[in-house]
């Protein structure tokens, strides 16, 4: 979750404390109880699509660097077939022209290209061994191949996943702060003679803004988050 989003958590856990802690003097007949079930479910689904969230993250980027380690596996791989083939043109005029690496620099182009290559080895691959490849480069090639795939995979996977949780979290937090605004009216008018329940309210309801915590962090604002709610 983003750092606003991290806010609006740490706000909904105080409401939903506060609301708790005074849930016997909430009136049935209000949209209080309703919502206070309400802000529970949403921290909860907060957390497991957080979870999700920092999960999906987390294996895109283990498979973008595997995907880039593979990349640089299968390209040398063809790089070397690239080289042989040149020598191996000098008797067979145009060979070089069926081991030449892609000119685009996308993953596609290069497996697509890398496929050819195993097709187009494989007749020759006595004459390939002749120029010290080895016995088992186009299984070799092959696995390159596989590893380049399974790697592009497993990134859309976790990118997928990443996207879905990032939706699931905010669909969450709008309805955790529709939650949060019903109570607000409710509370204000339940505790309108309660001064001291109110500024506790306030205080527990407030979002502290990026710039306030900044300028908090760097020492030159001081007072209480509370005193960001007045005059709301």
């Amino acid at each position: 979750m983003n750092n606003v989003i991290n806010r609006m958590y740490e706000m909904f856990v105080r409401v939903s404390s506060f609301a708790t802690e005074r849930a016997a003097s909430l009136p049935e007949d209000t949209l209080a109880p309703e919502m206070l079930a309400e802000l529970k479910r949403v921290i909860e689904e907060l957390t497991e699509a957080g979870t999700s969230q920092a999960s999906g993250l987390t294996s895109v980027q283990r498979a973008t660097a595997e995907r880039t380690a593979a990349r640089e596996t299968l390209r040398a791989s063809m790089q070397a077939c690239t080289h042989a083939a040149r020598v191996m043109a000098i008797d067979t005029p145009g060979l070089e022209t069926k081991f030449r690496l892609p000119r685009s620099g996308s993953d596609t182009a290069l497996l697509q290209t890398a496929r050819a290559f195993v097709a187009d080895a494989l007749p020759l691959k006595d004459k390939f061994l002749r120029l010290g490849m080895r016995p088992s480069f186009i299984e070799d090639f092959k696995e390159d191949i596989a590893d380049l795939e399974r790697a592009m995979g497993q990134q859309n996977t976790g990118r997928g996943a990443h996207v879905s949780a990032t939706a699931s979290v905010e669909s969450a937090a709008e309805r955790g702060m529709v939650a949060v605004r019903t109570l607000d009216v409710i509370f204000r008018n339940l505790f309108r003679d309660d001064p001291a329940t109110l500024a506790t309210w306030g205080s527990a309801r407030h979002v502290e803004s990026p710039a306030r915590t900044r300028k908090r962090t760097n020492g030159s604002a001081g007072g209480t988050s509370a005193e960001g709610d007045k005059g709301e």
